[in-house]
Parts: C-alpha cells; structure tokens; sequence
C-alpha cells in the first residue's frame, strides 16, 4: 500500500528510527540489530524512514544512513533541522536555529552523515519564532535547486505559519502527534492539509506505546524518558485512560489483530494521505507495526470505531509543559 505526500510516494506505514541511538533517553540498542531492523523493514515493504539531526544528536541519522545505503534508491529519507545543535559536534545549545545560513550547514552534514547526495523529504523539526517562515522556505527553494533537497514539511507548526510557507513553497507533509491518543490535529491542522494537498504524517501514533497496551498502572518510567512526565501516564489520569486500550484489545480479538495494528490502521482510514511513522527497536514489533498496512475496516466498522474512540476522554496533557512550549509556534512576520 502506497500513500502520496503531495506529489512523494511513500509507503502507507513508514519505520521512524529516533529511539535507535538511545531508547527514550535511557538505554543504548545494539548498532547492528538497528540494521537488521532497518532492512528487514525494507524487505517488508516499506520506503519512508524518518529521523532527525535532534535524534542522537546526529547519531541516529548515521545509523539511517548506514542502514538503507544497500537500496539507498528505493527509499524516501526524511530528516529535520531546527534547533540549536552544532552539525558536526551534535553539541546542543538553547532554543532553536532556522537561520539561512545555519539550514545550509546543517543540509551539507546530514547528507554526509546519510551518505546520500539528497534528502527527499527535509522538515524543519519546529517553528523558529525568530526567523520568518519564508527565510526558510527561500533557503529551501536553494537546496532544492541545487538537487540536495527535493521535498519540504513542517512539524508542529502554527496553522498561519503553514498557509504562508505553502505560499512560498508548496509544503508536502506536515508531521504532528496524532492518534487515538491524541486527536488535536483532528480540529484544524487535518482540514488545512486537505486544503492545501499537504500530506499529513503522525509521530507517535501508537502514543509513546500506551495503545500497544504494554503501558499501566504499574509502569515505571526512567530518568530521561519523556513519558514520566506526561500527565496523560499520570497514576490520577491513567486508569481512566486505559478505556481506551481496554476498546483497542476488544478490536484486535473482533479483528484478529493486535492493539497497536488496530491504532495504525485507523490511523490510516481517516484520510488517504497519512502514512504513520511508529517507531521501535525491536524486530518483533517491527514486523508487527507493519502488517497493520493489510488491515481494513468496512464503511460501518469504522463508523463505529470513530464513535467508540470519539466517546473516550484522554485525561492529562501530551507533553510536558517545556516541550509542548515548542508546539504551535507561529513564524514572526517577514521585514518589509
């Protein structure tokens, strides 16, 4: 199954490689076991990889490029730039960096690190409230023309800040949180992209693991793993949320599926072009994630689906308040 991102083709289900370097913050995966997971996903299908210089930092996309260097040409690479990190030390400095001239540097070190001559589809991670959207898209339109750039999105972004950057340059993807989790881009972001013809890609669709059902009253959470400090895994909010597991488990037996390929296939009935990116270090999950590609509702199945997941209220915020800072940021208004 193939979904179109704009005008990129990329498989329906995508393989996001951020937890290979270092698995939520707290363990270290084995290099060549993040190899084997990325080709193994390629035999499986799948075309859309998706990292980001943030991820490591650097690491992970040297771990990607590694990875799809065997079938590098068959293969749709996605990476982002933004914030503020050297890009040949990863040293990582406060708040964010879409400056020109900083775009361009970074570009040159990621192909390097991907060893690639192009990246096919480059966001930028989050909305620099500093630099105008349209910098960055005349930057973009640079790269592009040099042939190291060939498609563009935007993450979390403000939805003016969207309809500006498509105006500038047409904007294939948007990638945002979005799952039975988290509906928030159901609201507004989700309409615009049909609007524009911007295809949409959900990080986190399997929501930091909660919908496999791996996730309980129980769970402990590292230093360093984002999900201790999400209010949505908090023990007042999380016996509550867990209706919505208890739905997913009561589908996957309807289904014979599992819990996790009933949250990706829902996620890929609701508009044609998503393609979900979830992300795993592990093979057997892997394998399991995209089988959720062969999984169809009926017409009726999913209306009451969308009914049953529509009548659950997520307790907690999505992320903690320092991240969530960074989501939804407008681009300040260009000089005139």
């Amino acid at each position: 199954m193939r979904r179109r991102l704009g005008t990129l083709e990329v498989s329906a289900i995508g393989l996001g490689v951020q937890n290979m370097s270092r698995t939520y913050q707290t363990t270290i995966p084995a290099r060549p076991e993040m190899l084997r997971i990325i080709r193994a996903a390629h035999e499986r299908g799948v075309t859309f990889f998706d990292a980001a210089e943030a991820y490591g930092p650097l690491e992970v996309e040297r771990i990607l490029g590694e990875g799809v260097q065997p079938f590098r040409d068959s293969v749709v690479i996605a990476t982002k730039f933004g914030w503020n990190i050297d890009p040949e030390t990863g040293k990582r400095m406060p708040g964010l960096n879409s400056r020109p001239d900083h775009i361009r540097t970074a570009v040159d070190a990621m192909l390097k690190r991907l060893r690639t001559d192009r990246i096919d589809l480059l966001y930028q991670h989050r909305v620099d409230p500093q630099v105008p959207i349209e910098d960055v898209a005349g930057v973009i339109k640079d790269l592009k023309a040099q042939g190291k750039v060939l498609h563009w999105g935007l993450c979390e972004m403000g939805l003016n800040t969207l309809r500006r950057a498509h105006a500038e340059l047409p904007v294939s993807a948007v990638q945002s949180e979005y799952s039975m989790l988290w509906r928030g881009p159901e609201a507004e972001v989700l309409p615009l992209c049909a609007q524009l013809g911007t295809g949409f890609v959900p990080w986190s669709p399997l929501g930091v693991g909660f919908l496999t059902g791996a996730i309980d009253e129980q769970t402990a959470y590292a230093d360093g793993d984002i999900r201790k400090g999400e209010t949505r895994f908090a023990r007042e909010n999380i016996a509550s949320n867990l209706s919505l597991v208890a739905l997913l488990k009561t589908w996957a037996a309807r289904k014979q599926a599992t819990p996790a390929q009933i949250a990706l296939a829902w996620l890929l009935a609701q508009r044609p072009w998503i393609a979900p990116i979830p992300g795993t270090t592990q093979m057997a999950h892997m394998m399991e994630n995209t089988g959720a590609a062969d999984l169809r509702f009926t017409p009726g199945e999913l209306a009451e689906l969308n009914t049953a997941v529509a009548g659950i209220a997520i307790k907690g915020e999505r992320l903690p308040p320092a991240v969530q800072a960074f989501s939804g940021v407008e681009a300040p208004p260009r000089a005139r």
